[in-house]
């Protein structure tokens, strides 16, 4: 510090001096700067010993009792009324912290149904991750299984298991071990195809899963069609009518998972259709409809909402937990604070997952190369510029 402080006196100080400074003790840049006015203010060279808040043993066993759950741990620690409890933000960094630094975070399991695994929804559950449960409860997944599967579209990130996608990972199963009939539903870009991949790949059996493509109002013609394809009937699809839907009762007696996104494209003939072959006693396989406005256009077929199973609404991000959930998603925000993360998302964000998930695209090309990249306010107003214009 005093040899930067000789430099910046002598006008010779520059950014990379900074920041190879930064990257040699291992902090950001604007530490060092600021421990460089700290210097120059009190002639104090050396940074001082910070005690800071330690979690103790008994503290970390009563977060694995709470799931992980760092509000709700905090409140029981102000309930027993022992000594000073640290502010939210302190306590979610210094449990973060530990977490990287290796400390093991004990979550008891939730119970299994028990009973046949073909009638035990979660036993289709193939979650070969390691998970760990951080600030309100966001589980983060360090290894993931088909993660080549999961359209999370920015390099470098991961996907959050949030309650929205916990909800939509026991819908699916459920679905997959009953062959129910569900919807999956919500506003565009808040996260619906992420969390219905991510289900779908960690499935007991993916190779079950089949994908139904279709075009905007579709004819029943051309849904049969799309149907046999993903079924992989080819052309052993009779031509007549009635011949061609027993084929396709018969393939859909298999326990299978079909998946027709965007679900609001097709017309009432079209699910009329769908409902036909689902009300067939020896149907075994599930449906899942998903789409933005996909439940409006079910509720227009009376006969087929009534046999829908669940009815799952993907909602956006709640401000609360905005800023949890993105430096789960990717390192870049990690650092970035609190009020610059609420400025975002009160201008451009608003909660919508896709957004986000562009900024952090734009974030990343500013600073690749960079080998600790700091986001500021002026990188985050550009990067909102680009999609909305200058502010």
């Amino acid at each position: 510090m005093r040899r930067l402080l000789d430099r910046q006196l002598a006008g010779e100080l520059a950014t990379r001096h900074v920041r190879a400074v930064a990257e040699t003790v291992g902090v950001s840049e604007r530490t060092v700067w600021r421990w460089l006015e700290q210097a120059k203010a009190t002639g104090q060279m050396e940074a001082g010993v910070r005690q800071g808040y330690a979690v103790s043993d008994e503290v970390w066993e009563l977060l694995g009792e709470v799931g992980g759950n760092v509000a709700e741990l905090r409140r029981r620690l102000a309930a027993a009324g022992g000594a000073s409890v640290p502010s939210a933000s302190t306590l979610n960094r210094v449990i973060r912290r530990d977490r990287r630094a290796g400390r093991a975070l004990l979550v008891e399991r939730e119970p299994v149904v028990a009973g046949p695994s073909r009638l035990d929804p979660l036993s289709e559950l193939g979650l070969n991750v390691v998970a760990e449960k951080g600030g309100d409860g966001q589980v983060f997944l360090r290894k993931q299984k088909d993660l080549a599967q999961v359209p999370v579209l920015v390099p470098g990130a991961q996907v959050v298991h949030t309650a929205a996608v916990r909800s939509v990972l026991r819908t699916v199963a459920h679905a997959a071990a009953v062959g129910a009939v569900v919807c999956l539903h919500g506003d565009a870009g808040q996260g619906k195809t992420v969390a219905l991949q991510y289900a779908l790949s960690q499935l007991q059996h993916p190779a079950r899963v089949r994908r139904v493509h279709v075009g905007v109002h579709p004819t029943v013609p051309e849904l049969r069609r799309v149907l046999a394809d993903a079924l992989e009937l080819g052309r052993r699809l009779p031509r007549g009518a009635g011949e061609a839907d027993l084929t396709l009762v018969n393939a859909l007696r298999q326990p299978r998972v079909l998946v027709l996104d965007e679900a609001q494209r097709l017309p009432g003939p079209a699910l009329e259709f769908l409902r036909g072959l689902w009300d067939h006693p020896d149907t075994d396989t599930a449906l899942v409809l998903a789409g933005a406005g996909s439940e409006r256009a079910l509720r227009r077929v009376p006969a087929l909402a009534s046999r829908v199973l669940t009815w799952k609404l993907v909602p956006r991000l709640g401000q609360w937990e905005v800023a949890t959930v993105m430096a789960a998603f990717h390192p870049l925000w990690e650092d970035v604070t609190a009020d610059d993360v609420a400025w975002v998302d009160e201008h451009v964000g608003h909660g919508n997952f896709r957004t986000w998930a562009k900024l952090t695209s734009h974030l990343t090309a500013e600073t690749y190369g960079k080998s600790r990249p700091v986001v500021d306010r002026r990188m985050l107003e550009r990067a909102c510029a680009r999609l909305m214009g200058p502010l």
